[in-house]
């Protein structure tokens, strides 16, 4: 439900915001601009508020943030099935799956078709074994893997069990492919679009990424930052906020 004013909000009891974040945004660069936002605006000192599920920054997309006792409900957010839009170019890979880093190696794709690849899609459907990217937050040893990545240490990551629950072409014109991918939990797309060039014989990496969906959240109902940080504090509701707060 909307409301039309910031004030109308009780952010310590709790509010699911839902935002559509930047291109080049972490996850946490949006979460502490909203944080000083509110802050800001209800002259308090501090708020405790969290993301459910990280975005890379190369992604855009649905990135749900709660606030205050709302937080409790992070761990039921992220469990929700996610959809996105990812785009790869097919024949050529990056470091880190994506356009953070630049082209490493490039590889023959005269033999791939769009039939070839509806088949190579089959094997990545239902649940399945991913390692996650070296370049990516998941912990090793106390330390992020992206902070042995950087610094060329090559450490063993361990496979996750996932569920990719549809993956759909929405068009084929190598070395683009575009790809509509629903998935559970822990899921990286990253990974996925690397995992797909190798069973085709060639490579692939992510040249683009929306969130599109999280549970029931959609683009419908995000709000984008840039019109939030333009908004007067009189037409808040034109920016702000989904409360779910029963």
């Amino acid at each position: 439900m909307m409301q039309s004013e910031i004030e109308t909000f009780d952010f310590q009891k709790g509010e699911i915001l839902v935002f559509d974040k930047p291109l080049d945004w972490t996850s946490f660069d949006l979460v502490h601009k909203v944080r000083n936002i509110i802050c800001k605006k209800l002259s308090i000192k501090k708020l405790k508020v969290g993301h459910a599920g990280t975005l890379d920054p190369k992604a855009t997309g649905i990135l749900v943030l709660c606030t205050g006792k709302a937080t409790s409900k992070i761990e039921t957010l992220q469990a929700g099935e996610k959809e996105y839009i990812a785009t790869l170019k097919i024949g050529a890979t990056t470091p880190s799956y994506d356009l953070e880093s630049t082209e490493d190696r490039q590889f023959e794709t005269s033999h791939i078709t769009k039939e070839l690849l509806t088949e190579v899609l089959k094997k990545f459907i239902g649940t399945i074994e991913q390692i996650p990217p070296e370049f990516s937050a998941i912990k090793i040893g106390g330390k992020r893997a992206y902070e042995y990545a950087r610094k060329g240490i090559p450490v063993e990551i361990k496979s996750k069990t996932l569920e990719v629950k549809e993956i759909e072409i929405l068009s084929f014109s190598i070395p683009e492919v575009k790809l509509r991918i629903v998935c559970g939990k822990g899921t990286y797309i990253r990974a996925l679009a690397r995992d797909i060039g190798v069973a085709l014989c060639s490579g692939a990496y992510l040249t683009g990424l929306r969130r599109t969906r999280v549970g029931d959240y959609d683009l419908n109902q995000a709000i984008d930052l840039t019109s939030f940080l333009k908004t007067q504090p009189s037409d808040t509701d034109k920016a702000l906020i989904y409360n779910d707060i029963y």
